[in-house]
């Protein structure tokens, strides 16, 4: 499964670079590159020169560039190149007559810019601010595969949720996870899958699975999600071992309720720190919004953290095919912490839920495995 390139991307593109005083661009974000061409190589730069796409890389990709982008019908030329010199050699050829070359300026190091600087006959200029948002606004290829990759974290959760009542560590379960998307058909976990349990772990937002043995009473945090064809997913699900006390039961039905109401919130128009205040509004009224310590969301798709991102000083405004989490969560030293996560597609008059794993918080007690 491919999310095809389209004339409509380089479109956007030459759009943005209209806005600027030159055709000429530089992209090196990679992520930016295989979404104009389809290439998914480690090592490459793209240049673009009135209207036209050069991918320029070494002999390891030059076989594989040429494929990919023969599978995607898209209209890139080819170069390859040994050597950083030769690369910026090529560059300078082949913006010729260019004045101006545009570049990513948050994605090229200082010395690669004064390299460039000072073989490059045109001047360097950044790009126009808006290129940090040029995959924002996912099409419905890209749609399809992510929803599919929500499907295979689904899948794998479903799996594996039995394992928790079974005496069985944090990284075993995770690995048991990871093994279970690849088997449903991820090329691989979509980031580091985090399966924190207990009074300590469990408080940490992003805990990386130990030896620790999963007990009865704990509170367990699992975030996991799948990657396929460069796209990836995310979802959170909290639980606890055994009966759930008082405390437990009013926090984890806090958390949800943000979340709930986060998820309502997502429509088109909305600011995105609008949300992040739906969230916190319900955890305020519970009295437990100290214990919300990050933001509430963030764009997913060729990256697992991109533009629009979601807490309470940001300014971007959901539209549709924006792809977002909305992920509050509440912890505490000591007792443990819950969050909820589910990955959202903004729709024209709304929004809608791509992962559907149930959100019940409870699991037998533990039967440790014989």
């Amino acid at each position: 499964m491919t999310a095809h390139v389209s004339s409509a991307r380089t479109e956007r593109l030459f759009e943005i670079l209209s806005r600027g005083s030159s055709s000429s661009c530089l992209i090196t974000d990679l992520s930016d590159i295989r979404w104009l061409t389809g290439f998914s190589g480690s090592h490459a730069w793209l240049v673009i020169h009135t209207n036209k796409l050069f991918l320029i890389t070494d002999g390891r990709y030059t076989e594989q560039a040429r494929a990919e982008i023969d599978a995607q019908q898209a209209d890139v030329d080819v170069i390859e190149c040994r050597t950083k010199a030769a690369m910026i050699a090529t560059t300078k050829s082949l913006t010729v007559g260019a004045s101006v070359v545009q570049f990513q300026d948050s994605h090229i190091s200082h010395q690669l810019f004064c390299l460039l600087q000072n073989e490059l006959t045109a001047s360097l200029m950044p790009l126009d601010a808006s290129s940090k948002f040029l995959r924002r606004f996912k099409d419905e290829a890209e749609i399809e595969i992510i929803e599919s990759a929500c499907r295979i974290a689904d899948q794998a959760l479903a799996h594996c949720h039995g394992l928790l009542s079974q005496g069985l560590s944090e990284s075993e379960v995770r690995d048991e996870l990871e093994n279970a998307m690849r088997k449903f058909g991820a090329d691989g976990p979509s980031y580091d899958t985090i399966v924190a349990s207990g009074p300590i772990n469990a408080s940490r937002p992003h805990h990386q699975p130990t030896r620790t043995k999963i007990e009865d009473g704990h509170t367990v945090i699992i975030d996991v999600g799948a990657l396929v064809s460069g796209y990836h997913s995310d979802m959170t699900r909290s639980f606890v071992v055994g009966p759930m006390s008082a405390e437990q039961s009013d926090w984890y039905a806090a958390v949800r309720a943000s979340q709930q109401a986060g998820v309502a919130a997502c429509r088109p128009g909305v600011q995105a720190s609008e949300v992040d205040a739906a969230c916190r509004k319900v955890l305020i009224e519970a009295g437990l919004e100290q214990y919300f310590t990050h933001g509430t969301g963030h764009g997913v798709g060729l990256l697992i953290h991109e533009e629009p991102f979601i807490n309470s000083s940001a300014t971007a405004i959901l539209q549709a095919g924006d792809v977002v989490t909305v992920e509050p969560g509440l912890y505490r030293g000591g007792f443990g912490g819950f969050r909820v996560e589910d990955l959202v597609v903004i729709t024209e008059h709304g929004c809608r839920i791509l992962n559907s794993s149930p959100k019940d918080p409870t699991c037998p007690p533990s039967q440790p495995m014989t």
